[in-house]
């Protein structure tokens, strides 16, 4: 499937430079429009802040577009989360296919569809045509996740569906409000199918209304500038983000580049990680992907639609161009083969896709950056903490009436190390850069479950000359609550966020079940409708981001105030940097460096740590299942994945991860 297919968007009017053929506004009148149009998108975006019912949506879980009369992007809000990127004009277009000749002013439209490209169930779109002189000239969209969309586990999160069936409720592009009356009957078949239709029904008039905000907006530019203007500067303004690409693009070197990523595992098949691959050409002032080589689709709903495999792709590499406008004039220098239907890339209806954002997603964007690292080496970044959501759903007996709750978190992480700097600690993931942590006592408020620690994860920053940034650790106490489910979606417990360059791997993903008693269960990084009682417990960590450059090569000093500041433990200052730290007082932070001990350190280290990573897997398995080798020595220094809880030796996967450590770091040790 090429992305020619379903994203054709409209002439750019350039000529083969690039060159703008036909440019009519002039630059003072397009300036002012195109900061005009991000303005009204920005605006109903504040709407949206100010009147939503959702916990998760004034957490900054949603985006908003402005999109010309044909359904191409014309601008997207400047906090929007990176998975909508891409997929919002695939939204409007599915609109304008759908109801051609009966769209009217008035009219707002309700999506989700995933194989009409949206992203998953809880992400529902409205969409407003705009209106001037009785003429279609453009459409305002927001798109918000909803907490719940029905589906068989609160929180719409079933990781064992392999179909949509079990997902919630799929909405094509359906009218909720017709010329301006509200339909009842449309919006009660939406929000009765979710657990909180209060607050799904609240978030339905917040969101539709917001884009009436943008409406306004823009037909206050078409009485001042003119509607022939206001649509001219639409087309221009995606003409001028092509421009710009198509230049940058141009000024770098021809050729092509592949890698692979991995998920951790096919439910259906043995155990094995999963391959997803990548492979960018860059020819001309035209970049082009190709995803063939990438797995079958997988038995569970980390599966990426067609939608959010365009949206990894158009976010990984905007990453690379920071200063430029997204719009539709940014797709046209970017397109890709993503494959037929059936992968774990394309999966067509009726496969689940509800975990894309753990799946695919995350690894599409990390395997993006690798390879631009390699094409722009001074912008290069490793791998960065993989995407989670922890929901524990259920009723809440801290009243009478016992209502569903829905405690829906997910964590801050670290990105990967650079080539002139440490990474980015404790951040939102690359998923979406304004994702907002949310606070901790409007959850406790909202829900039976009592945070007991939310504290930065030592040692979870991957070690390398430039160190990835550190992840958290956030724990749990689940109070007055009954009938509770939990399940959580992540991914990396096996394929762990990796160095490049010869940096290391960060630490597991997974959650932790009443963690240091008896009852202690690990229950990995995907699970679903897993009972828990009042008084369990549960703690997880987000990973960082993995090392940039051989760990041995990072300034002792630097290994030091990591170690102040907590973000390095003084043991594995030693394992990984092969710096000896004597902790004199740590309460007022005074340590010492035996500088001797760390040349004859650092000097075992480089002679050793090859043969380390030829280590018998199942030997090493036995010493993890004994103690005498923690996690982080069998990630880092032998490359040995196990089930985490049970020390059973994983050896497909073991094998697959050796391969990808020897190429991404050990194949850089000098």
């Amino acid at each position: 499937m090429s992305i020619d297919t379903p994203i054709r968007t409209e002439s750019s009017n350039t000529d083969a430079s690039g060159t703008a053929a036909s440019r009519k506004l002039d630059p003072v009148t397009f300036e002012v429009l195109k900061n005009a149009f991000a303005t009204s998108v920005d605006l109903m975006s504040e709407q949206i802040l100010r009147t939503c019912y959702s916990f998760v949506i004034y957490s900054r879980d949603f985006s908003s577009a402005l999109c010309d009369a044909q359904g191409n992007t014309v601008m997207q809000g400047s906090q929007d989360i990176a998975v909508h990127v891409g997929t919002l004009h695939f939204q409007c277009k599915a609109v304008l296919e759908q109801f051609e000749g009966d769209i009217h002013p008035g009219d707002v439209f309700a999506i989700n569809d995933p194989y009409r490209g949206g992203t998953h169930f809880n992400d529902v779109s409205f969409i407003r045509p705009i209106f001037a002189e009785d003429e279609i000239i453009g459409f305002a969209q927001n798109k918000g996740h909803w907490a719940d969309i029905g589906g068989s586990v609160p929180g719409s999160f079933d990781v064992t569906a392999k179909d949509h069936f079990g997902e919630g409720l799929r909405i094509p592009a359906i009218k909720v409000f017709d010329r301006g009356v509200f339909r009842y009957d449309v919006g009660a078949l939406l929000v009765e199918n979710t657990r909180s239709p209060d607050v799904s029904l609240g978030d339905l008039h917040a969101q539709s209304e917001a884009t009436s905000m943008c409406e306004r907006e823009v037909l206050r530019l078409v009485e001042r500038y003119g509607k022939d203007t206001v649509v001219e500067a639409m087309r221009e303004v995606q003409d001028y983000v092509e421009r710009i690409v198509r230049k940058r693009v141009a000024e770098l070197p021809d050729g092509t580049w592949k890698t692979t990523d991995y998920l951790d595992a096919d439910p259906g098949k043995s155990e094995g990680l999963v391959p997803i691959t990548v492979e960018l050409t860059i020819k001309g002032d035209q970049v082009h992907y190709d995803l063939d080589g990438s797995a079958d689709a997988v038995a569970s709903f980390l599966n990426s639609a067609y939608g959010t495999t365009f949206s990894a792709i158009y976010a990984g590499t905007k990453t690379f161009f920071p200063d430029i406008p997204l719009n539709s004039g940014f797709y046209r220098a970017v397109d890709a083969d993503i494959g037929p239907e059936g992968t774990v890339v394309n999966a067509g209806w009726p496969y689940a896709v509800t975990g894309f954002c753990s799946g695919p997603y995350e690894k599409l964007m990390n395997a993006i950056f690798e390879l631009w690292s390699q094409v722009v080496p001074e912008r290069a970044l490793a791998c960065c903490f993989n995407l989670e959501y922890l929901l524990v759903g259920g009723r809440d007996a801290r009243t009478e009436a016992a209502p569903y709750f829905m405690w829906y978190d997910w964590m801050a992480g670290g990105w990967g190390g650079r080539s002139t700097k440490d990474g980015s600690g404790a951040t939102a993931p690359v998923f979406g850069v304004g994702l907002a942590v949310q606070p901790l006592e409007g959850q406790e408020r909202l829900s039976p479950v009592l945070t007991t620690h939310h504290s930065l994860a030592v040692d979870s920053g991957g070690p390398g000359r430039y160190r990835g940034g550190v992840g958290v650790e956030k724990g749990g106490l689940l109070t007055d609550a009954r009938s509770t489910v939990m399940s959580y979606c992540c991914d990396r417990a096996r394929s762990i966020t990796w160095g490049i360059d010869g940096g290391l791997p960060s630490i597991p993903h997974g959650v932790w079940l009443n963690k240091g008693t008896e009852q202690e269960r690990f229950l990995g990084s995907v699970f679903s409708n897993v009972e828990v009682q009042s008084g369990d417990s549960f703690t997880r960590p987000s990973a960082g981001g993995g090392g940039y450059g051989d760990p041995l090569e990072r300034e002792v000093a630097a290994v030091v105030e990591d170690v102040i500041d907590g973000y390095v433990s003084v043991e594995r200052a030693a394992k990984d940097y092969g710096v000896v730290i004597d902790a004199v007082n740590p309460r007022l932070d005074e340590y010492c460096v035996d500088e001797a001990a760390t040349e004859a350190l650092r000097a075992e280290i480089r002679s050793q740590r090859a043969g380390w990573l030829t280590e018998d897997p199942a030997e090493i398995a036995r010493l993890y299942r004994e103690g005498e080798v923690d996690m982080l020595d069998a990630i880092r220094r032998y490359g040995v994945i196990v089930d985490w809880g049970t020390g059973e030796l994983l050896p497909e996967t073991t094998a697959e991860y050796r391969k990808t450590l020897q190429r991404r770091s050990a194949a850089h040790w000098g």
